[in-house]
């Protein structure tokens, strides 16, 4: 039975000790922000933008590269079916030449 309390005394303190640094952090990254709260959030949506046209243009390039991945895997498509009906029409005149015999 002690040793259960001694157990929850431990994990209590250990989560309490955890919430103490989060405030303790919070409360000091408040004071010594380097920059105004309208500047921070200025500058985060200002890096927001940037990244966002950044994203937007690399997909648009993701997009193009799929494409031509898209066309080149048809264009060998088209001629692997040329190939195989070819061997097929081969393999066909193959078997009627000895019936013809």
């Amino acid at each position: 039975m002690k040793e259960e309390n001694a157990k929850r005394s431990e994990q209590s303190s250990l989560v309490l000790a955890f919430l103490g640094g989060a405030v303790a952090g919070a409360i000091a990254g408040v004071l010594f922000a380097p920059k105004a709260g309208n500047e921070t959030r200025r500058d985060l949506k200002g890096y927001a933008r940037k990244t966002e046209k950044e994203l937007i243009e690399k997909a648009k390039e993701a997009r193009a590269a799929l494409d031509d991945v898209i066309e080149r895997g048809k264009h060998v498509l088209s001629e692997k079916r040329a190939d195989v009906e070819a061997a097929v029409k081969a393999g066909k005149d193959a078997m009627k030449e000895p019936m013809a015999k």
